[in-house]
């Protein structure tokens, strides 16, 4: 018995060195050591951009981590949203998108994902589209757009950031409420469609408003007719909202956040949560926030989970109704 003891402590004592690393790399924790990747579900340039990677920034530097974003543009967000509800869900791979591609995309076409395949982690913003004309257009106002495309149906385009968007659904309700017949021209992402509108390419766009719109705007290149949301823009207090004009169901906003792959541990989630808030409160990030008309939001993963879900019921019955499919 004396030997066996001896052979088994003996053994033990080998043995820990051996596990000892291995324990503490099982017990690091997150998110040290490991760069984190968030995929922005639409080409470089867009709202998402503008202000989303300032904020990551932030948040790299209160974690002290690595922190890479990487644009997954295509299909309205839902290729950049299929790879990250595939991801490992371990808290390294985010998305940062508009909440469509699982709020509104699943109830308009066959997705390689399902919508509980990704959960709420931090809501960032709430963001009017603007409804603008360029200088193809010679009409001046919201009311002239719709005159001319119900007089000459398909002699308007409008330009929208892609097939699914919400401004594919807005143009769908406004033919809807008022007959008139546009031509639909949808783009991967906002990037082209700037430039597409500053040489006149089409009538029409809709698109969230950013640094890059901002200055087409000054620069007379582009014109706003029309914007959304629950009240006039204010930086544009002017300009009607739709639903002013008597355009309700067309007046839609869309909504940024950030989500992760089903799975995600919770303690990740609600560390994420408070430093995405924290960070959204601070001046940099609420000025250049408002600065461009977008509205800072804050709410808890739960919270932001059941605004999620809310959305989808709606936008189930908004699609519906109108009978869109793609």
């Amino acid at each position: 018995m004396p030997d066996r003891r001896r052979f088994l402590a003996t053994s033990t004592a080998l043995a820990l060195p051996s596990l000892i690393p291995s324990l503490a790399r099982a017990e690091k924790p997150w998110p040290q050591g490991r760069t984190i990747r968030v995929v922005i579900p639409y080409v470089a340039g867009g709202v998402s951009d503008s202000v989303g990677r300032r904020l990551i920034q932030q948040v790299a530097d209160v974690l002290g981590a690595s922190i890479i974003v990487d644009n997954k543009g295509g299909a309205g967000g839902t290729v950049g949203m299929a790879e990250v509800a595939r991801s490992k869900a371990d808290g390294y791979t985010l998305a940062l998108s508009a909440i469509s591609p699982v709020t509104l995309m699943p109830h308009l076409m066959k997705l390689p994902y399902k919508s509980d395949d990704v959960i709420a982690v931090a809501p960032m913003m709430y963001s009017p589209i603007y409804l603008m004309a360029t200088t193809a257009f010679k009409g001046k106002t919201l009311e002239d757009m719709i005159a001319q495309a119900k007089a000459k149906p398909g002699s308007v385009r409008w330009a929208t950031s892609g097939i699914g968007s919400v401004g594919h659904i807005m143009l769908e309700q406004v033919q809807a409420r008022t007959g008139a017949e546009f031509i639909h021209v949808p783009y991967k992402g906002i990037a082209q469609t700037v430039t597409d509108a500053a040489s006149a390419q089409f009538e029409v766009m809709t698109g969230n408003p950013f640094g890059t719109i901002n200055s087409l705007i000054d620069q007379g290149k582009l014109r706003l007719l029309a914007v959304t949301g629950p009240k006039r823009a204010p930086n544009q207090p002017e300009v009607p909202t739709l639903a002013e004009k008597g355009l309700a169901e067309a007046n839609l906003t869309s909504m940024f956040g950030f989500l992760a792959p089903a799975g995600t541990p919770a303690d990740i989630v609600a560390k994420l949560n408070a430093v995405l808030a924290k960070e959204i409160a601070t001046p940099a990030i609420q000025e250049a926030m408002h600065h461009t008309d977008n509205i800072p939001m804050q709410q808890s993963a739960a919270d932001f989970e059941a605004l999620l879900q809310k959305e989808s019921r709606n936008n189930a019955a908004i699609v519906q109704k109108a009978g869109i499919k793609l």
